[in-house]
């Protein structure tokens, strides 16, 4: 399993919303995501969490709550992806330029009409609440196919 992070950074009733226009042969090419990426080794999930939008934002974490762990099977080129959603209010820096796409502060009411992975949906919904999520998201040619999801 692969393991990944993604936090969306908020402020002031907006969320910062990175659209993947940069890359080639981008699995989330054309998509708006949060912030986050790959463990490297050795690597907590908070490290990693922290790593990502230092590197994809400028920007310094100084505080992370973790919302839940998703599985999507056989989602990174055949191999399960295990990943950790975050939020973060509390921060430091200035945003710089991401070689990955164009990152931009989204205000919460217009998320819902953005182009987005469909089960990404509701991790705005895990944000709303003070409970730990566990999903599994399954798609089949980037169409959502199945959804499970618990909370605690």
């Amino acid at each position: 399993m692969i393991l990944t992070t993604m936090c969306y950074i908020q402020k002031d009733h907006q969320t910062l919303m990175l659209h993947r226009i940069k890359k080639e042969n981008d699995i989330n090419g054309g998509k708006w995501i949060g912030v986050g990426g790959k463990f490297e080794e050795g690597e907590s999930a908070e490290e990693c969490m922290r790593r990502e939008i230092y590197e994809e934002t400028g920007l310094t974490a100084l505080k992370l709550q973790l919302h839940g762990f998703v599985v999507f099977p056989k989602l990174y080129h055949g191999q399960d992806e295990g990943m950790f959603v975050y939020t973060c209010w509390d921060f430091s820096g200035e945003i710089h330029e991401c070689d990955e796409g164009i990152l931009q502060w989204i205000d919460n009411d217009q998320i819902s009409s953005l182009p987005m992975w469909e089960g990404d949906y509701h991790f705005f919904e895990w944000i709303q609440d003070s409970k730990f999520h566990s999903a599994k998201i399954v798609y089949e040619n980037d169409q959502l196919i199945d959804y499970q999801e618990s909370c605690y």
